[in-house]
């Protein structure tokens, strides 16, 4: 591209993923052109939506999103749909290139009888409720149930089975949302069992999101002894040391295994290979069959749950499904159904195997699947943007028709699409900030999109 025609890309979706794509084609391609679309007002995507709140440090990386916001040649839309308020083609007729950054939405399903009865929920729901996530601020969970299971042994579990054990005066303190708050503070909820169908080297657990779970104010930790002796093929991974994590997870879990109970209000379970069959009750959930499950190899080294045919029934009231987020497609865009992401070769989207899609792009999750920490996807988002300007120098992009990125403010203004600015979103910022402050909270989030524009607006 030359200085009268500078490389325009369109980046759909607002969380880590877009906005590395976006720090590296500023530092190869000065003078690139960028504006990034959300369907929200806010920008971040899991970083506002999706991080525990007592975990503000992790959040802090929002500050090296907004000096990328904040550079010139880049806008934000937020509050734009696309494949609502502007279709892939608008898109394609608008930009030389178009990065699809907007993640996994949904979540996995375990498939079995019951998983429909009222008390059992998706993680993603629960943790979109207490982040303030518009999509889920009107949900409902019986924290009135003093059982509650959790489904799964990744950070997400984690992250669930902490706020459910947090005390109301350390949730006071985090950014959770004013409505999720109120709920917790009249939980009674006393045993929160976190189960796991493999063993506890397959954890997919972080150590640091481990350990934590053994220091909660008001909360003891229960690992059965028995439960940590280990299958041979588990033992020898762990004797090779190539996972460091997997050896401080196997000594923190020995650590608590030993541990006395000290008379704490609750009480997390950490229990391992256990699968949900089925969830059971008179018109809610009121118990769940576990089947128990032996670890076998298999030929390629790693180690699956085979079914032992014994099983036990454990009383619940509360469950949340915490096996994987899952990706959903866009109007028009390629999508794999089956894995729940945009089919692409290195980062390109592909129409078929070897046949990419002219100036189309992927980053993140709904590239490669729901896997990683916030981290991993700066590496994922190089090499999309990579191809992305190997593309650009061999003139394989698209051509814009005229007037090319200009066009969109305008063609959103006459479908009356009421368009949130990046000032737009500083503003809202300090207006959560100063909410929260009030309170003595580090902020108190707007957590309807009507609730933020009138904000905006009355402002």
């Amino acid at each position: 591209m030359s200085s009268d025609t500078p490389l325009t890309v369109a980046v759909v979706g607002t969380g880590p993923s877009g906005f590395y794509a976006v720090e590296h084609l500023l530092k190869r391609s000065p003078g690139i052109q960028v504006d990034l679309f959300d369907r929200l007002p806010t920008p971040f995507g899991l970083v506002r939506g999706g991080v525990a709140p007592d975990h503000q440090k992790i959040k802090s990386v929002t500050r090296v999103y907004e000096k990328i916001a904040a550079t010139p040649g880049v806008r934000f839309f937020g509050n734009v749909q696309v494949g609502r308020d502007l279709s892939r083609a608008e898109l394609l007729g608008h930009y030389h290139a178009v990065i699809y950054a907007f993640g996994a939405q949904s979540d996995r399903a375990l498939g079995i009888p019951g998983e429909e009865l009222p008390g059992s929920h998706a993680a993603t729901e629960f943790v979109g409720w207490y982040n303030g996530h518009p999509d889920y601020r009107d949900c409902r969970f019986d924290l009135g149930a003093e059982r509650v299971a959790v489904i799964g042994m990744g950070n997400v579990a984690v992250d669930v089975v902490r706020v459910l054990a947090r005390t109301a005066e350390e949730l006071h303190g985090t950014d959770i949302a004013g409505h999720a708050l109120d709920a917790l503070r009249e939980s009674r909820v006393r045993h929160i069992y976190m189960i796991g169908r493999r063993g506890p080297v397959q954890g997919a657990f972080t150590h640091p999101e481990l350990k934590e779970l053994g220091e909660m104010t008001d909360a003891d930790i229960e690992v059965r002894p028995g439960d940590l002796a280990l299958d041979p093929a588990s033992a020898a991974a762990l004797a090779r040391g190539e996972d460091k994590g997997v050896e401080r997870n196997i000594e923190t879990l020995r650590a608590f295994a030993g541990r006395p109970p000290t008379g704490k209000r609750k009480v997390i379970h950490l229990r391992f290979q256990l699968s949900p069959l089925d969830l059971q009750g008179a018109g809610r959930v009121e118990r769940m069959v576990l089947g128990h499950n032996r670890l076998v190899a298999t030929p390629s080294g790693d180690v699956r749950a085979e079914a032992t045919g014994a099983t036990e029934v454990l009383p619940v009231d509360l469950v949340f499904r915490s096996v994987g987020y899952f990706g959903t497609g866009l109007p028009e865009v390629p999508f794999d159904q089956r894995r729940g992401i945009i089919p692409n070769e290195q980062g390109r989207v592909v129409t078929a195997p070897g046949v990419p899609a002219t100036g189309e792009y992927v980053v993140g999750w709904i590239k490669r699947g729901p896997s990683g920490v916030i981290g991993t996807n700066k590496p994922d988002a190089v090499e999309s943007a990579d191809r992305l300007l190997e593309d650009a120098a061999a003139g394989h992009l698209l051509a814009p028709a005229a007037p090319g990125r200009e066009g969109i403010g305008p063609l959103l203004a006459r479908r009356g699409i009421r368009v949130v600015t990046w000032a737009d979103w500083q503003r809202l910022d300090q207006m959560e900030q100063g909410r929260g402050k009030a309170l003595g909270r580090p902020r108190l989030k707007f957590t309807s999109i009507p609730e933020m524009l009138t904000a905006l607006d009355g402002a």
